[in-house]
């Protein structure tokens, strides 16, 4: 998504509090320049947010590092003291500046409550309220948590709430509906490749009816907090409140921003739900499942932990193996489930799950998780749909494929993460778009005619650049690929996060310079179906009431796209594996939150189980059989299996079986191998489920039963000897 390319202007955390910007430069644009100095001043320890910690009781006194701009001055407001009343009161509470500013912050930034909502769009638009609204793209419903602007900034989707120039109190409001335990905020600048605009500072206030307001005080001195904000736009920036508050209304109020910017926030707010014992309010909905299953992130360990664990409690139908290595040596762990696990069966097709190749997209690992756990239990349940499946389809669940990602983005936490930390392998290399863009050598000899009678339209080989020993391949890149040359594989579905919507290849454009382009594959249908099928089953997807992620209405074009008209990524795992595989494969952006709160991971398991089944089921979908010898009976291996009409052809795996996904119609197929006579038959699709069988025997030509003869040192046949001389002498 075009949010991705502003994940590039990320700035490294500022060391200490930091009111200003940072010192590096993004797509061009340099930042203001600014200098460090020392302050003195007592401040308590803090695990998460951005000051450096004292001793473990928070009394001692500690420096804090204080950036002062130079070529751009910080807006400080001053407005008149009020006393602040016993009761809450309507008045503003005061705020006093100087160059060195005291925050009396809590003792332990260790949130206790999960998230409202915001970031995963639990709080709708209309609990979001402001003072005032630069424009209706900069409105306070775009003041969310890791929110993503659309390419051009003015338009109805931009990366943050801003408050107008001229609105000397700005705030940000969000009605929680209920009575609830307020405890923390997180906040970040505005996404803007074109603009600086970030808080330095804000203070926090509550209200149970909109109307009569108190803040959040200083445990020392009881004057209202002023909370340290961000030093760049994505940086997420933790604080939590000196005393925890019951309210239904919490507001955020500016205090301090950069000059020549504007007042602009997105922020996720920490909430526990508080009892109603007399019923005045609807009761909050409860995120859950019915599954028992373990609902958690799981880091490398816990995760290795948690798949040995299935595989003990369901030895007879899973295999825990590794396909490789990390940069930094973890295993790459799939997890087999089968009912003849460690081995192809005749006729059986491979199917895969891939997920976490950006290691900051958590939301599919867990799914993975889930699913073999889910699995595993209902195997042992008897459950039919389970039991068939797996008698049917050798399933591959790869759970973590960027691991060093992972733990860079588990231990900053869900909230904390933000929107690109973790994305990378540890080499800093997207394995998104580190395969082999095998896209531009096929459609080069498409325009020279030279396919598929000189260049093959499938199984296209690893380009010589690609082979050599300094090329940018990452080790889990290669791990992956040799997986995908060893298992002949029939479907796929790599997770990501970030987004609602399915994509197909192909991912990249074909016309090189163009950032979006329609660019689909010869089998276009297919790939439509597999998408609609997983979109039109995951009820996150489906809810006719759910807004747009970010700046995209997926759900206008039935929540599936193709990649290249989303954006180009050359080099994409979807594309190497329809053209260098047999496997058809798409991606599934899952959440519009990338790292969602463990307290998420129910509801997601919910909206996605049913998803993740019938996608797996789909690879009945179309034909499948076996090529043979006619004379022996025995397999032919890498068989080409050709559809009329459709300019990709599959081969068959090491035993002679092939699986050929199509939609319902009526085909005309034909089996070639090399040293036999091409056979042709009409195959017919239909809807009922399948996959149709449609098998072939071959026939040795005469050379092929010439060399294996005379290979064998055998007399050659009086028929074939005159076969051979007629067509000598047709020559």
């Amino acid at each position: 998504m075009w949010g991705l390319l502003l994940a590039l202007a990320t700035f490294a955390p500022a060391v200490g509090v930091s009111l200003g910007a940072s010192g590096a430069s993004v797509m061009g644009l340099a930042s203001p320049a600014t200098t460090e100095a020392p302050v003195s001043t007592p401040a308590p320890r803090s695990s998460q947010a951005e000051l450096s910690a004292g001793n473990e009781n928070g009394t001692s006194e500690q420096h804090v590092r204080i950036r002062v701009i130079k070529k751009k001055k910080i807006i400080m407001k001053k407005r008149k003291k009020l006393t602040p009343p016993s009761p809450p009161v309507t008045a503003r509470a005061s705020v006093t500046t100087s160059p060195a500013r005291t925050f009396d912050l809590p003792e332990k930034q260790e949130p206790d409550c999960p998230p409202l909502g915001l970031e995963s769009l639990r709080v709708s638009d209309n609990q979001l309220d402001a003072s005032s609204s630069q424009s209706f793209g900069l409105g306070p419903h775009r003041g969310r948590l890791n929110i993503q602007s659309g390419l051009e900034d003015g338009d109805l989707f931009d990366g943050a709430w801003c408050a107008e120039e001229q609105d000397a109190e700005p705030w940000l409001q969000v009605d929680a509906r209920h009575p609830t335990r307020f405890s923390g905020i997180i906040t970040q600048g505005r996404n803007s490749i074109w603009r600086y605009d970030w808080v330095t500072s804000y203070k926090v206030q509550f209200s149970n009816d909109s109307l009569t307001w108190w803040g959040s005080k200083n445990r020392s001195s009881g004057m209202d907090a002023v909370f340290p904000a961000n030093s760049d736009p994505e940086t997420p920036v933790l604080n939590l409140l000196p005393e925890p508050q019951v309210a239904r209304f919490i507001r955020l109020l500016p205090q301090t921003w950069l000059q020549g910017g504007a007042s602009c926030l997105r922020a996720e707010i920490l909430a526990c739900p508080v009892s109603d014992p007399n019923g005045l309010f609807p009761e909050v909905p409860v995120l859950g499942s019915s599954d028992t299953l373990d609902f958690r992130h799981h880091d490398y360990k816990a995760m290795r932990k948690l798949m040995k664990q299935v595989n003990e409690q369901c030895p007879n139908i899973t295999r825990v193996y590794s396909i490789g290595k990390s940069h930094q040596g973890l295993k790459l762990y799939v997890m087999e489930m089968s009912d003849q696990p460690g081995e192809h069966e005749l006729g059986e097709p491979e199917v895969r799950y891939v997920a976490g190749m950006h290691g900051n997209e958590a939301l599919g690992r867990e799914l993975l998780l889930l699913l073999m756990q889910f699995l595993c239990r209902e195997f042992l349940r008897g459950d039919p749909r389970v039991t068939r499946l797996l008698a049917e389809t050798r399933i591959h669940l790869l759970p973590s494929m960027n691991p060093d990602g992972y733990e860079t983005a588990f231990r900053r936490g869900s909230e904390l993460v933000g929107w690109a930390e973790g994305r990378w392998n540890h080499q800093g290399i997207d394995l998104n778009h580190n395969f082999a863009d095998l896209n531009t050598p096929l459609w080069e000899a498409e325009d020279d005619g030279l396919v598929p009678d000189t260049v093959p339209n499938h199984h296209l080989p690893l380009p010589t650049y690609y082979t050599l020993p300094n090329a940018t391949v990452a080790p889990e890149t290669r791990a992956v690929i040799k997986w995908m040359e060893r298992i002949p594989f029939v479907l796929s579905a790599n997770l990501h996060g970030g987004e609602l919507v399915v994509s197909y290849p192909f991912d990249m454009t074909r016309t090189p310079w163009a950032a979006r382009e329609l660019t689909p594959t010869p089998d276009e249908a297919v790939f439509r179906w597999l998408s609609t099928v997983y979109a039109g089953t995951n009820w996150a997807m489906q809810d006719p009431d759910r807004r747009p992620c970010h700046s995209q209405d997926f759900s206008l074009y039935g929540n599936i796209i193709n990649g290249a008209d989303w954006h180009t990524v050359p080099g994409s795992m979807n594309d190497f594996s329809y053209l260098h595989t047999n496997c058809f494969e798409v991606t599934v952006e899952l959440s519009c939150d990338k790292f969602p709160h463990e307290n998420e991971l129910p509801q997601e398991w919910e909206n996605n189980k049913d998803a993740l089944l019938t996608y797996l089921e789909q690879v009945r979908m179309g034909i499948a059989g076996v090529v043979r010898d006619k004379d022996t009976e025995i397999g032919i291996a890498d068989a080409v299996i050709a559809v009329d009409g459709i300019n990709h052809d599959v081969t068959t795996a090491w035993g002679g079986d092939y699986w050929r996904l199509l939609t319902p119609g009526d085909y005309v197929v034909t089996a070639s191998a090399e040293g036999y006579h091409a056979a042709t038959r009409n195959c017919r699709v239909t809807f009922e489920e399948g996959p149709v069988p449609c098998n072939f025997h071959l026939t040795k030509t005469p050379k092929q039963r010439l060399r294996e003869l005379l290979a064998a040192g055998a007399k050659v046949p009086p028929d074939l000897r005159r076969r051979l001389e007629r067509l000598r002498g047709q020559n």
